[in-house]
């Protein structure tokens, strides 16, 4: 669980990212909005989410929106995770101690936050969500001015939650 829901103000952060790049909320925040997925490799939630993440990722990584996964684990197996499940998005490790999840007041992965250019949480959706994964594409979508697609093919048999 977070205690930082929507409207409330989103910590700043500052991680390494796998590539070597440097990744701050601050900073994000002055390109546009920002998704951060919070995740442990272990966690099962964590795996099933990765994929739709990655759908949000490409469609709606553009100008004006940033996506960075937050990965408790080294950095070694983070690749390693996003090698196996798809993600190209940027990951960020959290470090020693787990500055960021601790400023967030995490208790659970995954954890995704939407946060708008005024560092206010738009979306906090713990553990896999739908509707808080549809949400976030209808707020990015609207924001870039796009027609929505769907993020679910009507042929998956998506559950609409599963607790992390």
């Amino acid at each position: 669980m977070t205690d930082i829901h929507s409207g409330n103000s989103a910590p700043n952060f500052s991680l390494n990212g796998i590539d070597g790049k440097s990744y701050s909320l601050s900073s994000l925040l002055q390109k546009g909005l920002v998704v951060a997925a919070f995740f442990k490799i272990s966690c099962p939630v964590c795996q099933f989410t990765a994929p739709f993440l990655e759908r949000l990722f490409r469609r709606y990584s553009r100008d004006g929106v940033s996506f960075v996964g937050i990965s408790q684990d080294d950095a070694k197996a983070s690749a390693k995770f996003a090698a196996q499940f798809g993600v190209t998005f940027p990951i960020a490790i959290d470090g020693k101690d787990y500055p960021a999840s601790n400023a967030y007041r995490l208790t659970m992965v995954p954890t995704v936050f939407l946060i708008d250019t005024d560092g206010t949480v738009k979306v906090s959706s713990m553990g896999f969500a739908k509707q808080d994964l549809e949400s976030i594409a209808a707020e990015l979508a609207g924001r870039q001015k796009v027609a929505a697609a769907p993020l679910f093919s009507p042929d998956e048999r998506i559950p609409a939650q599963k607790p992390g």
